[in-house]
């Protein structure tokens, strides 16, 4: 893949734009002859391998932050490639180098007229990390904006060794990043995860110690209190039942106080942070088992992930 590092930059891509509000069957069409834009001093200019699609991207998609974006956009945060071009002030990467990371560096502001879901991307250095060994492009580009917002998630509420935590939604690409991190980064005391019936294994395999099939038990009902719950399907009311008194719940879907909304900051100062975990293999990234889609199937792609039923990533590749 280095190779690309060596050839001609087209002056125009292929990506995939919405030029209106909607779901992606009716907004989202793939356009021939998008224009790169100049790069600035603290840029780099990706070659696409691998990109994951994320519900804020639908969201996004749908009109959901109009008072913050600009159409027509290139959709996509999450991205896996190779540099093939730097701005002057950059200094930790070089031509070739393979990276990933979330190309927003705050997902409501300075919207991206190009995402990740084009044959390039530009994405300020900071936001960066260069991409663990034994990760595919597909595995990599799987992980930025979960596992940023699993990390951070958990830092803002102060998960620690001796405290307990139930993560509501765990099976999905943000809820299999918490149950992992919980156990190996912060080594929670011990770890609830909810999912439906058939993912209970699963959980189990990320390193839940009590696994709860939603279709059956109401986690809010359960004697047992915990210290954190990290809310990752919107159900805050219910979480504020699940948690201790002292206790924090923390979500990724606006919630109603004293329940913290966490909005995430991408760098990659985390995404090295957890290079380690990610290299031993104690941290994974998890693929849908039908959640890999070619470039040319990106509405299918979107159609397949607003269902909410992906266990896991949805992911594009590869991309031309």
């Amino acid at each position: 893949m280095a190779a690309a590092a060596g050839s001609t930059i087209p002056s125009h891509i292929k990506g995939w734009v919405y030029s209106e509000y909607g779901k992606a069957s009716d907004v989202l069409k793939l356009d021939p002859n998008v224009p790169i834009p100049e790069l600035k001093e603290d840029q780099v200019l990706i070659k696409v391998i691998a990109a994951a699609l994320n519900p804020v991207d639908s969201k996004r998609m749908r009109g959901y932050f109009k008072s913050s974006d600009t159409i027509p956009t290139v959709t996509g945060h999450d991205v896996a490639g190779v540099v093939v071009k730097m701005g002057s002030q950059v200094k930790n990467f070089k031509e070739g180098d393979e990276v990933y990371g979330d190309i927003y560096e705050i997902a409501l502001d300075f919207p991206k007229k190009i995402g990740s879901l084009a044959e390039y991307t530009i994405a300020e250095e900071r936001v960066l990390a260069l991409k663990p060994k034994n990760l595919s492009f597909v595995e990599a580009a799987s992980l930025p904006l979960a596992i940023e917002t699993a990390y951070e998630g958990l830092e803002q509420v102060g998960l620690s060794a001796e405290k307990s935590i139930l993560i509501i939604g765990g099976a999905g690409g943000v809820g299999t990043q918490v149950v992992q991190l919980a156990k190996h980064v912060f080594g929670a005391s011990k770890i609830a995860a909810t999912s439906s019936t058939g993912k209970l294994d699963l959980l189990k395999s990320l390193g839940a110690d009590l696994p709860i099939d939603y279709t059956k038990v109401k986690y809010e009902e359960l004697p047992e209190k915990f210290d954190v719950v990290y809310d990752a399907v919107g159900e805050t009311d219910r979480a504020l039942k699940a948690v201790k008194e002292g206790g924090q719940v923390v979500t990724i879907v606006a919630p109603h106080p004293p329940a913290t909304l966490f909005l995430i900051t991408s760098t990659g100062t985390i995404l090295e942070k957890l290079r380690p975990y990610l290299e031993s293999g104690k941290v994974k990234p998890l693929i849908d088992p039908k959640g890999l889609f070619s470039f040319s199937q990106a509405v299918e792609a979107f159609t397949y992930l607003d269902t909410n039923r992906a266990t896991g990533k949805v992911v594009i590749y590869p991309i031309p």
